[in-house]
């Protein structure tokens, strides 16, 4: 739901979404919460979605054209292990991404090889100058999050490296490499 929200506003600074349940006894309950609580979409939020509604199709258009690029370029660089990506044919799921999308938005992740520590990775991360670290996307400006993926999960991970989510924004894709190419010699 976050990235259909940001994606509408274009600044990333908007949260909102909608819930939908077909369960009544569930929708009581959403009712019963929305009516104690408050929530509510604010006059504001309203006004910055629809101010960035005309622009919407050209900046997913670039954010996926930029992401896909730095995707096929990671999986060249000999620090990673594996690139996830649903346009590049080689990740999980590429085949139903294929049959039912035409577009893959702005995120993707990267695996470091196992030599790599997650000190490193987390150096990596901060070393960027173009990539802010963040947990949001869909915005102008580009990040990264670094994650311990082994200890983020209980189900097996085929990986041993750590993993970084990357969410592209709307600099150049030539200063968006540049910037981890001069993160990557740091390592």
């Amino acid at each position: 739901m976050q990235a259909l929200t940001k994606y509408p506003s274009g600044g990333a600074d908007v949260l909102m979404g909608s819930v939908v349940t077909r369960d009544a006894a569930l929708h009581d309950a959403i009712q019963l919460c929305h009516m104690r609580l408050g929530y509510n979409v604010g006059g504001n939020d309203a006004e910055l979605v629809l101010r960035g509604l005309g622009s919407i199709a050209l900046r997913y258009a670039a954010q996926d054209a930029s992401a896909r690029a730095l995707a096929a370029w990671l999986q060249t660089q000999p620090q990673f292990e594996a690139v996830f990506h649903p346009a590049l044919a080689d990740s999980p799921g590429h085949a139903a991404w294929k049959r039912d999308c035409t577009g893959a938005a702005c995120l993707f992740s990267a695996v470091f090889k196992p030599a790599f520590t997650q000190q490193q990775i987390n150096h990596f991360c901060d070393s960027l100058r173009l990539f802010k670290l963040g947990y949001s996307w869909a915005g102008p400006i580009s990040l990264c999050v670094p994650y311990n993926i082994q200890a983020a999960r209980s189900m097996p991970w085929p990986y041993q490296g750590g993993l970084v989510r990357f969410a592209v924004g709307l600099e150049a894709v030539a200063d968006l490499q540049a910037d981890m190419l001069q993160a990557l010699r740091g390592l």
